[in-house]
């Protein structure tokens, strides 16, 4: 897919990576992330407006220091550093970077010492994000500083006849309250984007590619109910119409009555082509005994895709696997061409097929972000409970049961997330928020119900609140309504006898517990 104004991100291992480009589609320009590695002549080649350099784990005066192609600075197109990407700039253009005498972590004033079009309109005093133990000590020729703090000189710097710019401070987190402003000078200011990347359009144009790759050939879709599968379902039917076959796996790991409303949203209401595999019993047998998380997901993703081949073999003609991943997915997932970045978990959905099988893959959404998508399923027509419904993770329950999964576990969730569910909604709160949910703790505690002594398990509440899942805040829920979800959760779902609340944030946690 072709877009005439993009802003490519080339990242060095950084876990922001994605958010700096969320921050760039924000504005509504494109933004597309690539391998530090990329050559100065494929960039060339690519004519993007801008480019960002991500930060990163690495110090640039390490041996094995990632480091671009020097020719990207001689291309003449706008260049932004961002930490590591500003200290990578200096260090190439003949600056100097060294380790610095005093960390730099938190929130920190940035002051502005010079004119900059990086920070038009943006405070002469603002507070940003730092988050580093190196810093520059000698700017290369042609450079100026144009902000500083109490322990940087050079928290800004700038090469205005050669358009290349460097930060040492994080402008994409939600800590530094002015960085979108600093992001949209650079470009809609700096690289004279026009702010053309919508919705529409990524639909329009997705229909059409989609269109050119499948040709007569049919499609199988692995429909969860969920919000990404259910967009790309209906992305997908819009281009091909009957040539889309969805299939949906019934795990043993949805949510109470899920089954249910999800044969009768897409099989009656949308008149989807919608194959139905009640999976439970499989599933439940290859987890038993099962404790690691990461084995967990693996063998949901593997039993998956084969429940997929059984299912796809008296469907004629299949030549592609949809799938509904998205960007998230995708970078915490695999790192990016070797990218020193940290692998945190794997998605069933990500990671490509098995060597038998001869689906080829198509993933018309691995490249939004989940507001996006919601975005694209209203624009196709899709309710507004569906597109707001919360997230929900491939491998479902498995992982907020912690531990092995069991029948009798999974009997207990259902019923705790259906009373925070339900609980939410009267409050009016549930389509407000990212994500609350319900976790199974195999942890028993003694308790005490009318004279008797308990010994029995625990429930944890989650609730966060996030703008695309890479980071996220704990909620502060009215105690008022967690007093009702825990009372009632103690009194109507048996084999619990103690409820406690998640208030832990990502980063350090995960929003999943496992």
């Amino acid at each position: 897919m072709n877009h005439p104004e993009t802003i490519l991100v080339l990242d060095f291992g950084s876990q922001y990576s994605q958010l700096i480009a969320r921050r760039v589609r924000e504005l509504h320009v494109y933004s597309k992330i690539v391998s530090w590695k990329t050559p100065a002549e494929e960039i060339r080649a690519a004519a993007p407006a801008g480019i960002i350099l991500s930060g990163g784990p690495a110090s640039v005066y390490q041996a094995n220091a990632p480091k671009c192609d020097p020719a990207i600075f001689e291309l003449g197109i706008p260049v932004l550093g961002i930490c590591y990407g500003l200290q990578l700039m200096v260090e190439t253009l003949g600056g100097e970077v060294s380790h610095g005498d005093a960390r730099e972590y938190g929130k920190a004033i940035v002051t502005s010492t010079s004119a900059s079009p990086l920070f038009e309109d943006v405070p002469a005093e603002t507070q940003m994000w730092m988050s580093h133990g190196d810093k520059v000590t000698r700017l290369p020729e042609g450079f100026k500083t144009c902000a500083k703090t109490d322990n940087t000189e050079f928290a800004a710097v700038q090469d205005l006849d050669r358009r290349l710019f460097g930060i040492q401070f994080h402008p994409e987190v939600v800590h530094s309250p002015m960085g979108p402003l600093v992001i949209e000078n650079f470009c809609l200011g700096i690289c004279g984007c026009s702010a053309n990347w919508t919705m529409s359009d990524f639909i329009e144009r997705s229909v059409a590619e989609i269109r050119e790759t499948v040709g007569s050939a049919n499609v199988i879709l692995g429909l969860s109910g969920g919000v990404d599968s259910s967009v790309a379902a209906a992305l997908i039917h819009k281009a091909i119409g009957d040539q889309l076959t969805c299939v949906f796996v019934n795990n043993g790991l949805l949510r109470k009555d899920e089954p249910e409303r999800v044969r009768e949203l897409f099989g009656g209401t949308f008149k989807m082509s919608l194959v139905y595999v009640d999976a439970t019993d499989r599933f439940l047998s290859k987890l038993a005994g099962v404790n690691e998380p990461e084995r967990k997901r693996k063998i949901i993703g593997g039993e998956f895709i084969q429940v997929f081949s059984d299912a796809c073999a008296n469907i004629p003609d299949v030549t592609f696997l949809a799938q509904g991943t998205t960007y998230p997915d995708v970078i915490e997932s695999i790192s990016i061409d070797g990218n020193p970045s940290a692998v945190i978990k794997s998605h069933h959905n990500v990671g490509g097929l098995p060597a038998h099988m001869k689906f080829k893959l198509l993933e018309p959404l691995s490249r939004l972000f989940k507001d996006e998508v919601r975005e694209v399923g209203r624009q196709l027509g899709l309710p507004e409970e569906m597109v707001m419904r919360q997230p929900f993770p491939g491998p479902g329950l498995a992982v907020r049961c912690v531990g092995e999964v069991t029948p009798g576990k999974l009997a207990v969730l259902r019923g705790a997330d259906k009373i925070i569910v339900d609980e939410m909604k009267k409050a009016n709160l549930y389509y407000k928020i990212w994500q609350t949910f319900a976790v199974f703790l195999p942890v028993r505690s003694v308790g005490v119900m009318g004279d008797e002594r308990t010994y029995e398990d625990a429930i944890a509440i989650r609730a966060v609140e996030s703008r695309d899942g890479m980071t996220a805040d704990w909620v502060r829920l009215p105690y008022p309504l967690l007093a009702r979800i825990s009372n009632r959760i103690i009194n109507e779902v048996d084999g619990v006898n103690r409820v406690v609340y998640d208030i832990t944030s990502k980063p350090p946690g995960t929003i999943e517990w496992e």
